[in-house]
């Protein structure tokens, strides 16, 4: 695709039954950090300078700049006048018409998730291995769960856990409550096989069947990610942003089966 500056791209169209997943590198170079930094509001400048480190800072701005470029290609406006509020549990939405949409980071890979018909969620881990991945289990995962990653050979136990975790993490994020729902309350499916669902909530037996989880895991990537929306028979289409510098865009497109 031939490169386009990101400020007036086409503008950005959600499909009739989809959801778009965006995904990129907050390690930009620093002439795309600052291109990225002019199109934040006071407040965000602020919540930057607030960071210790300079990585963490420079992440910051990159995420944000990427997310009001993309949320003013769906809405037709520059992005330094996308308008964002936030819920109860700090959970941004627009302040005006337009997508419900997420966002998660781990290191410096970014997932943007966007919809024009429900909530969703999204959380991203970078692949790792986890010495106290047992022992956080027993604390925030249910019964069942437990029980399911002890069952798993223990060089699968990585890559369980982080499944397990993001896909809970974006049911809870799409739900929008925050850390007032408890993260045992509910089950997920993950483990070799299994397919990717919402198993069991505490409080309604008819919930679980009207969520959709999606595995967006690319271990070439190295990375673990999951999606969750309200409702099921979602399609979901997931496109690479290679680099996001204000003056250059360059989008590969990947659509998932």
């Amino acid at each position: 695709m031939e490169a386009e500056p990101i400020m007036t791209a086409p503008r950005l169209k959600l499909g009739a039954g989809t959801l778009d997943v965006w995904r990129a590198s907050l390690d930009q170079p620093p002439e795309a950090v600052a291109g990225l930094e002019s199109l934040l509001c006071d407040d965000e400048r602020a919540r930057a300078q607030a960071f210790h480190f300079d990585r963490d800072r420079l992440r910051f701005v990159a995420g944000r700049g990427i997310l009001r470029s993309l949320l003013a290609g769906y809405i037709g406006v520059p992005p330094q006048k996308v308008g964002l509020r936030y819920g109860p549990y700090r959970k941004p939405r627009l302040a005006g018409d337009g997508p419900w949409f997420n966002v998660s980071h781990s290191g410096p890979v970014a997932l943007f998730a966007f919809s024009d018909g429900v909530e969703v969620g999204v959380d991203v881990e970078l692949a790792r291995t986890l010495p106290d991945g047992d022992r956080i289990a027993e604390r925030f995962f249910s019964p069942a769960e437990v029980q399911r990653l002890r069952s798993l050979p223990a060089d699968q136990k990585d890559a369980a856990f982080l499944a397990c975790w993001t896909r809970k993490e974006a049911f809870v994020k799409a739900r929008g409550d925050g850390l007032a729902l408890p993260l045992d309350a509910f089950d997920v499916s993950f483990g070799p096989g299994r397919p990717c669902e919402l198993l069991r909530t505490a409080w309604s037996a008819e919930e679980a069947g009207q969520w959709q989880l999606v595995d967006l895991s690319d271990p070439a990537g190295g990375y673990v990610a999951a999606l969750a929306a309200h409702d099921v028979g979602w399609r979901v289409i997931t496109r690479r942003l290679d680099t996001i510098p204000v003056h250059e865009q360059s989008m590969i497109l990947q659509e998932m089966t």
